[in-house]
């Protein structure tokens, strides 16, 4: 333990780059706002700065009463036999396996290949910090394209995905979006029975705890008693105030997005309790630490499902712990649950996939099956920053400066700006095709951001910007001001997902193939548009906001502001959301296109299931963490009722 406080005070006092924000400060004060509070912090010093010490040593203390909710970690014995095996302990999985742990017959096995969660990685702006570490990211990269990523270091994206207690849910920035009613019912129609909107909003509310007064007497959509708290941030910039107060000059209502319509403008809901993140491990696996028919393997890299050919069963899992090869037995089945990357890797390295492209892998094929087709991703334009003229904006030296009271009020009171997860305040949902319509899909989402990207320090590297890049964006390292993501919900484009070797130690290739489809360049170029009309209201131009309009590398040749301009731009600075799905498409089991069928059982292997973002046949419009955790709910019940379980939990 010594060791881990030491890390953590370590990381504590490099909180000099909690902030993915601007990393300038040079502005003189200027005479209407003097501070993210809005009044002068500037004569609290001495109380500040202690303040600060006794806030670390009781975060210190919270940080070691944190680590004692972790699950023991458990080294199987070889050929060790359980009910239910669980691989990955990301939203998906952690929720799985703490649900069927409910049922006091079964042993549950939970296997991960990361390591802990701790109390440092929930503080809600740090998280672009955490994208940083080896230890807690997968790091996989796009492979190489010419038609986007061009402003990214070798053409490539990053694509983290978490590899720790909590999976993704780690790593993310909690924002809690369902999507609407009728991206479900899409799914239905589709041929997934039991999918429509009607048959997953009771799972959208089992799993919530919604912590915003005004929506709790909403039992339609909301719930009171699930495991994942969701709340509002306990902070806002002025900047976030005056974004909303734009959609209402635009004509957009304020709503709960998560309620009976979508399209408007809403402060972000969250994946927060009193200030701190709730990841899945959180929420599912400290209240399970002391059942003891649930176990959990950290650092244990699966290799492989293992399949029983003469009956194409599934009948245990392969993985390996401290360089130890060990391989367990399930009874009942094994649960894939390791994300739209892992888990259609996985099923190709157990020989369920393409079978030519197994083949010329030399592995032996189990199941010709579609998997690592249909991949989906919602992307965004990381190239819209407005400057403004007060210092209101998240900005880096004003938030780590320890004479201010910010850091101080987040580890006293779990309170300001540290509260904010990754600097994302606000959102607006929006129709581009329909502006007038206040119902049904929107096609784009306006992501706020309470800071500037253009001359960040974190930002450029998370993302793989290019130095070419970075050098024309340096020029703001001085300014305060606040971003728009405009995101892409309904992409038609397609990519697709392949093994580059038959060993799980080498990533697999990954090809997005963002713009592919015109309609989906037309729909980013409208809501880049939208994002600029906010920029001019009246509300955005008490601040003086200006548009940082640089022309990007290699669009040079074309006029500012023209479509083909535009075009040019998005393929640049193409950054990804991290909302990667559909690799292992839910069907019937008729639909040549399908890897599991409705009951998320992979297509021609018995005992066999996928229950992650893999499985959504097409992507929802929101961000999908939440829809992951309704998956996880869902599949549990199923299981639990087809394996004669259903009244017979703990709970």
């Amino acid at each position: 333990m010594p060791g881990k406080v030491s890390r953590l005070l370590y990381l504590l006092s490099a909180v000099a780059v909690i902030v993915p924000l601007q990393s300038g400060g040079g502005q003189p004060t200027p005479k209407r706002y003097r501070s993210i509070y809005g009044d002068d912090v500037s004569g609290h010093a001495l109380t500040n700065i202690f303040g600060l010490g006794v806030g670390a040593l009781n975060f210190l203390q919270q940080g070691q009463r944190y680590m004692s909710q972790e699950i023991p970690d458990t080294v199987p014995h070889v050929g060790a036999t359980y009910d239910f095996v669980v691989i990955g302990a990301g939203t998906a999985g952690a929720t799985i396996a703490a649900r069927l742990s409910e049922i006091r017959q079964v042993e549950v096995l939970l296997i991960e290949a990361g390591s802990t969660e701790n109390l440092l990685m929930d503080i809600p702006i740090l998280v672009h910090m955490l994208q940083l570490s080896n230890d807690i990211n997968w790091k996989y990269r796009t492979r190489s394209s010419k038609k986007y990523c061009l402003g990214m270091a070798d053409n490539r994206c990053n694509w983290p995905r978490g590899k720790v207690m909590g999976g993704s849910s780690v790593l993310n920035y909690m924002i809690a979006t369902r999507g609407g009613a009728e991206d479900y019912d899409r799914w239905a129609e589709m041929g997934n029975e039991g999918w429509a909107y009607e048959n997953v909003l009771e799972y959208f509310r089992k799993l919530e705890t919604i912590d915003i007064p005004e929506l709790q007497s909403d039992a339609i959509y909301h719930g009171t008693k699930g495991p994942l708290h969701i709340s509002y941030p306990l902070f806002h910039t002025q900047l976030a105030e005056a974004f909303l107060e734009a959609g209402k000059e635009l004509g957009y209502p304020l709503l709960d997005y998560n309620g009976r319509n979508m399209i408007g403008f809403s402060y972000v809901q969250s994946t927060i309790m009193n200030g701190t993140r709730m990841s899945s491990n959180r929420a599912y696996l400290h209240p399970a630490k002391n059942r003891r028919n649930l176990h959990v393997t950290r650092e244990s890299t699966v290799r492989k499902v293992l399949i029983d050919r003469r009956a194409n069963r599934a009948i245990g899992v392969e993985f390996v712990k401290h360089d130890r090869l060990i391989r367990v037995f399930a009874n009942k089945e094994v649960i894939l649950c390791a994300g739209s990357i892992g888990s259609p890797q996985l099923l190709m390295l157990s020989g369920i996939g393409p079978a030519k492209h197994l083949n010329e892998l030399g592995i032996n094929v189990v199941r010709d099956s579609p998997v690592g087709e249909n991949l989906m991703d919602h992307v965004a334009f990381g190239g819209l920053t407005w400057t403004v003229n007060d210092p209101i904006s998240l900005n880096l030296f004003d938030i780590i400066n320890p004479t201010s009271p910010y850091i101080k009020d987040f580890l006293i009171e779990r309170a300001g700006p540290l509260t904010v997860p990754g600097a994302c305040e606000a959102l607006a949902f929006i129709d581009t095709k329909h502006p007038k319509r206040r119902d049904g899909l929107p096609d784009i989402e306006l992501l706020f951001i309470g800071g500037g990207f253009k001359g960040d320090i974190i930002f450029p590297t998370i993302m793989g910007f290019n130095d070419r890049m970075r050098q024309i964006w340096h020029k703001y390292n001085s300014n305060h001001g606040w971003s728009i993501l405009p995101m892409l919900l309904k992409p038609k484009s397609r990519g697709r997902i392949r093994l580059v070797a038959n060993d799980i130690n080498v990533k697999p290739e990954i090809v997005p193939n963002y713009f592919d489809h015109p309609k989906d360049v037309e729909t980013m170029i409208a809501g880049i548009k939208a994002a600029i009309s906010v920029g001019r209201t009246k509300e955005m131009q008490k601040f003086g906001s200006r548009l940082s309009n640089d022309t990007l590398p290699g669009c040079e040749n074309y006029e500012y502001d023209s479509y083909a301009y535009w075009e040019c731009a998005i393929r640049t600075a193409s950054i990804t959301i991290y909302h990667y799905s559909g690799t292992c498409k839910m069907g019937p089991r008729d639909d040549p296109t399908a890897v599991v069928d409705p009951k998320l059982k992979v297509i021609g292997i018995q005992g066999l299931r996928v229950a992650d973002g893999s499985i959504m046949p097409e992507i929802i419009s929101a961000h999908t963490n939440v829809p992951i955790y309704m998956i996880a709910e869902k599949l549990a019940d199923m299981i639990k009722e087809e394996w004669g379980y259903a009244d017979k939990s703990r709970m």
